[in-house]
């Protein structure tokens, strides 16, 4: 398992800091964005918003995987 410094600068390069759901629901194998939601919303993911757009940290999505992969083994 990577570090995380190593996991946040070697994952989703290509992304901004700090993404919006569509960009989220990319990053996690193309899911629905009613799912992303429910992540958001069920307290699976931190996130954040600005008026009536949500934003969610890069790491935030990093630290949600690295979750799920300590459940699977």
């Amino acid at each position: 398992m990577l570090k995380p410094n190593e996991a946040y600068r070697l994952l989703f390069c290509e992304y901004p800091d700090v993404v919006n759901v569509k960009q989220m629901c990319e990053m996690l194998g193309g899911i629905s964005e009613k799912t992303g939601y429910r992540l958001l919303h069920g307290g699976e993911i931190k996130f954040f918003t600005i008026g009536r757009s949500v934003r969610i940290p890069k790491i935030h999505i990093i630290d949600y995987l690295a979750v799920i992969e300590n459940l699977n083994v």
